[in-house]
Order: C-alpha cells, then sequence, then structure tokens
C-alpha cells in the first residue's frame, strides 16, 4: 500500500471514530452544565428560588397562626400533625377524576375494527445529528419516569420521615424552651450538607460551610432573644416556632425531640433528591396524595397509644381552634408541594437554608402588627438573609464551573 493511500485511510477512520465515539472534552464556555443546558438551569434554578419565597410566606403565616391557637391552649403537636399530613389526600380526588375521564374517552374514540390506523414513514437518520441531540438531553430527562408503584414506594418512605420531623419539633415544645428547640432544629443545615456531601447532591465549599455557620449564628440569636426576656410580650419573630410556654419541664427530652426533627428533615430532603432528581420524572400530586393515605392508614395508632399513656390527650379543636386549624392544613396542603418542587429546582442546602427566612419576615410581620421587636431579633435576622445570599451565590458560582462534556470537539491545527 502506498503512502499516499495509508495516509487517506487513515483519515477516513479517524473521520469515523470521531463520529461512532466522540472524544471527551472539557468545555470551557459557561453557557454548558453537565446535566442540562446553561440558560434552562439559570431559568429552573430563579423558578425555585421564587416558589420557596412563596413556601417562606406560607410559613410564615403559619407560624402566626399556631402562636395564636397555642395561646388559646389547645396544643395538640400529634393530632395538629396528623391532620396537617392527612389533607394531602385529597390530591387523589382530581387524580381519580382524570382517571375516569380519560379511560371513558378512550374507549368513546376507539378505533372501529378493520379500520387501520395511521403509520408514520420511516425517516433516514443521520448519525451525527443523534449524537448531538442525545448530548443535548440531561441525564435527569433520560432517566425513566416514576412508576406508580415506586411513587407508592418513595411516598411510604417519605411519610414517616416527614411525619418524624414535624411531630417532634412540635412535642419539643412541650418539654423545652422555644430557644433550645428553635436552635437545635436549625442544626438541620449542617446535617443537610453533611448527608448531601455524602450521597452527592451537594458540593462542600467554604462559602457554603460558612454560610450555614452564619445562619446558624442569626437563629441562636433571634432565639436567644426569648430566653433574656421571658416576659417581654413578642411576636412570631422572637417565636418561629409559635409557640407561648417558656417552661422546660424535661430539657434533655426536648432537646434529643428537636436534633430528631432535625436529622429526619435533612434525611427526607436528601432523599427525595437523590431519588427523583427531576420533578420531570414523578406525578408530585400522586406521590403526595399517597403521602397523606399512608399517614391516615399507618399514623392512627400512634395516636391512641399516646392517648392512652396520657401523653397527649385526644381533643377535638373547637372554636378558634378548629379555624385555625383548618387554616394550617390549607397551607400544608399547598406549601408542602411547592416546597419539593423548590427542592427539586435548586439544591437540599438552599431550601435548608432558604426556610430560615422565616424569621427576617416574621421580623417584618411584628413591625406591621406594631409588636416590640428587639435589635438583637433583627441583627440575627439580617445575618440568616446574608447566609441565604451566599448559599444561592455560591451553588450559582459552583454549577458554572468547566465540565467535562460528551461531545466531540474540532481540532484546531497549530
Amino acid at each position: 500500500m502506498q503512502p499516499a493511500d495509508r495516509t487517506a485511510e487513515t483519515l477516513e477512520m479517524d473521520s469515523l471514530g470521531s463520529t461512532m465515539y466522540p472524544r471527551r472534552s472539557v468545555s470551557r464556555d459557561p453557557a454548558v452544565s453537565p446535566g442540562r443546558p446553561r440558560p434552562r438551569a439559570t431559568r429552573d434554578y430563579a423558578v425555585g428560588i421564587g416558589l420557596l419565597l412563596v413556601v417562606v410566606f406560607l410559613w410564615t403565616s403559619s407560624n402566626f397562626v399556631t402562636q395564636a391557637m397555642y395561646q388559646g391552649g389547645y396544643e395538640k403537636p400529634f393530632l395538629v400533625t396528623y391532620l396537617n399530613t392527612s389533607a394531602f389526600v385529597l390530591y387523589l380526588i382530581p387524580i381519580e377524576i382524570r382517571r375516569r375521564w380519560g379511560k371513558r374517552r378512550q374507549d368513546l374514540e376507539e378505533v372501529p375494527r378493520g379500520r387501520a390506523r395511521y403509520q408514520p414513514l420511516a425517516s433516514e437518520s443521520n448519525p451525527e445529528i443523534e449524537v448531538l441531540l442525545a448530548t443535548s438531553v440531561p441525564p435527569e430527562d433520560t432517566l425513566p419516569p416514576l412508576t406508580v408503584p415506586d411513587t407508592a414506594r418513595l411516598a411510604f418512605v417519605f411519610c414517616f420521615l416527614w411525619f418524624i420531623a414535624n411531630w417532634t419539633v412540635n412535642a419539643a415544645l412541650d418539654y423545652t424552651s422555644v430557644a433550645s428547640a428553635t436552635i437545635l432544629s436549625s442544626m438541620s443545615g449542617m446535617f443537610t450538607l453533611a448527608i448531601g456531601r455524602v450521597f452527592r447532591v451537594e458540593t462542600l465549599t467554604l462559602a457554603k460551610f460558612a454560610a450555614v455557620l452564619t445562619s446558624f449564628g442569626g437563629v441562636v440569636l433571634v432565639s436567644l432573644s426569648d430566653s433574656v426576656l421571658p416576659k417581654q410580650p413578642s411576636g412570631a419573630a422572637s417565636r418561629p416556632l409559635g409557640h407561648a410556654v417558656e417552661l422546660a419541664p424535661h430539657p434533655a427530652l426536648g432537646d434529643t425531640l428537636a436534633l430528631i426533627s432535625a436529622l429526619f428533615y435533612a434525611l427526607y430532603v436528601i432523599l427525595l433528591k437523590v431519588r427523583i432528581r427531576s420533578e420531570s420524572r414523578i406525578d408530585m400530586q400522586l406521590f403526595f396524595g399517597f403521602v397523606g393515605l399512608f399517614n391516615i392508614l399507618a399514623c392512627w395508632p400512634i395516636g391512641i397509644f399516646l392517648h392512652v399513656i396520657g401523653v397527649e390527650k385526644f381533643e377535638l379543636p373547637k372554636g378558634q381552634a378548629l379555624v385555625a386549624v383548618a387554616i394550617n392544613m390549607a397551607i400544608t396542603l399547598s406549601s408542602d408541594y411547592i416546597y419539593v418542587l423548590a427542592m427539586l429546582k435548586t439544591t437540599p442546602l438552599v431550601v435548608t437554608v432558604g426556610l430560615s427566612l422565616t424569621i427576617p419576615l416574621a421580623v417584618l410581620g411584628d413591625f406591621l402588627l406594631g409588636r416590640f421587636t428587639r435589635g438583637q431579633v433583627i441583627f440575627g435576622a439580617i445575618l440568616v438573609l446574608i447566609s441565604f445570599v451566599v448559599v444561592g451565590l455560591d451553588n450559582d458560582k459552583v454549577k458554572a464551573a468547566p465540565i467535562v462534556d460528551d461531545v466531540s470537539e474540532q481540532h484546531v491545527e497549530d
């Protein structure tokens, strides 16, 4: 074989190889991201932040309502948590209506026998175009959607983690001070960062670590304001968990329950991020409907047990307490759905730190209501706000870093 022929054959094989097996190269274009196109990632992140702010507003409103209910003397943490979670079952009603309507419509539109269905003509495909299309699809979108049994199994696990996280933080308030319960439950940010790093859904950076500590410090300042002046009338800003009792009959038990709440909160947000990845893979209404159904079927024996041993006597809410419970159920029905969407569009750490924004928003609420707010509370709220901004900016910086891409790169001759 002549050298010229050998050179031509080599060029032909190189061209074929670059088409069949694209080279791995490092993309230096900041508009490219490893999982999804950069503009789409930025848009989803912005939408997630917007949804998170809606959740913060709803949860702050719930804090004011809960505070009024506790001040009225109705303190039933298990029953309130059980009723709030049971409200999720309402999501199954429209799903069942759509299923029955779709089945009926399918029966009406069924193609008569003997009539051939339309079959599209096969078109020729270009391998190079197929490669480019394959590499432009986000990895989350290429994952198969969760089936109904998969969604039910995930909802079953999530139901208990969510219920424990919310019940324990409400129960902790009956055994320890508001300050201790608030400080220890805010440890969820540290748990989320640590567990998220283990499961590779969070990147550990100095900025994120410092932001989590800053947020924790802000919560400490706000919470300790209750202990300094226990008789000072205050609102939801200095009582972010909405409880009026300052006595601590069993502080060790209450502190343990608050830590358990922080741990289980981190576990369930990481579970959802690892298992779902993208909101396009799951029917969120079906998921939360299953959560409410499993809560109704599986958690009621706990209430009977607590009633028998005298920990929490069963008593239906009446009057203003009934109105407060109904409002909280409506808030839970919408806010937790929006919250999970916000987490899937951002990161678990962003929503964890972001939920501390209930504190500065509550400060504003107290101000509008004419309630006294100490300077220590205002400074703590500012720290929480700064930490949220730092986490958001650092997360956006990590997304813009150079990444490894599978698209073949054109070689430039020296």
